[in-house]
């Protein structure tokens, strides 16, 4: 059964922002219209949909009142209204209310999620592409380094000039890289280069047997066939600026229905952001801060610097309790946080139990 929602997600007292009953509704009707298409909405309309009905004019005089609160603006002068970034924390935080888990996407989540034969490159990278498909938006999986020590290395070779390397740990998590390798590397130099890194594993974790491996071969680089030496180096670096991995799948989906130029440039430079290995240690540290799950609007989230995108993020925890990873969803401002909560919120936990 999926366990309560933290207090920022209990739908408050519309009072308790300063909001009466009346606007609460409007503002209400306005965010979710917003959500939905993406529209304004005028009085008429509103006149139409409320219950008890208020006449336009009334609505009129109400959304005036709320876009001078800064909740509300005009994108033209004869257009309805939409809902401020504030606008949208007041609702998110206040009148929201959040949907159940469905069976169908609980068990759709499970069944995507199977560890059985997986490894845990491909458990991460399902999850970002579920959280994608289920989101409409973009799906982000952040898995930390990893200090456990290791079991075992191998390189197998993929074709000319690329091999894959294997790593696993002693706590059973499996990670693949492909790398680019010297043309006519032969498959004794990939034996050799195994057999070179596993006889030096002893208790190590990774970076600790870079450093010794590196150390060593500076003092004895004649002892090692050029090929098979060039081969451990690549198999090493390629982990080498990792403070975790990250997955990020459905960043198209930022793109859909943007037409305004400036608003194609914020969403290329958030694809951007999303690369840096700052992005992965800030995700980290809003998800160690957060006992359940949480929501970031526009710049609130100290990572972006940029208005117009929202971002769901909560910590997936082994039963420890310890981090294992960051889970979320970034997207337009109009995501549909209802839906996505919950979601995020299950994904997160069955990540964590994996995962630890």
């Amino acid at each position: 059964m999926m366990r309560p929602l933290p207090p920022l997600f209990r739908p408050s007292i519309p009072m308790s922002h300063g909001l009466g009953d009346r606007e609460a509704a409007i503002l209400r009707e306005i965010v979710e219209e917003y959500v939905e298409t993406g529209e304004p909405i005028g009085s008429q309309t509103l006149a139409q949909r409320l219950q008890p009905s208020l006449s336009p004019a009334t609505i009129r005089n109400v959304m005036a009142d709320l876009a001078r609160a800064g909740l509300l603006f005009s994108p033209h002068v004869s257009a309805g209204r939409l809902p401020t970034e504030k606008g949208v924390r007041l609702f998110v935080d206040g009148l929201l209310q959040f949907s159940s888990l469905t069976e169908e996407d609980r068990a759709s989540i499970d069944s995507r999620l199977d560890i059985h034969g997986r490894s845990y490159q491909d458990i991460l990278s399902e999850a970002s592409s579920l959280l994608s498909g289920l989101s409409s938006a973009a799906g982000l999986v952040l898995a930390p380094k990893s200090d456990a020590t290791l079991k075992h290395i191998e390189f197998v070779a993929l074709g000319p000039g690329r091999v894959l390397v294997i790593l696993v740990g002693s706590d059973g998590q499996v990670e693949n890289r492909i790398i680019e390798t010297p043309p006519g590397v032969p498959p004794s130099a990939l034996v050799e280069a195994g057999n070179y890194l596993n006889s030096r594993l002893g208790d190590m974790t990774l970076g600790n047997l870079r450093e010794r491996v590196r150390t060593e071969m500076d003092a004895s680089r004649h002892e090692l066939d050029a090929l098979t030496a060039s081969v451990i180096e690549s198999g090493l670096a390629t982990w080498d600026a990792d403070g975790g991995t990250l997955f990020v799948k459905g960043q198209g989906k930022l793109l859909a229905d943007i037409t305004e130029i400036e608003r194609l440039t914020t969403i290329r430079m958030l694809f951007d952001h999303l690369e840096t290995q700052e992005t992965m240690l800030q995700l980290l540290q809003l998800a160690d801060a957060s006992e359940g799950v949480r929501i970031y609007i526009g710049r609130e989230s100290g990572m972006f610097g940029m208005s117009g995108v929202s971002m769901i993020v909560a910590p997936a925890r082994n039963e420890a309790q310890k981090i294992v990873g960051a889970i979320g969803v970034i997207g337009p401002t109009r995501l549909n946080y209802g839906r996505i909560v919950p979601v995020v919120d299950y994904t997160a936990r069955m990540v964590g139990r994996l995962l630890g």
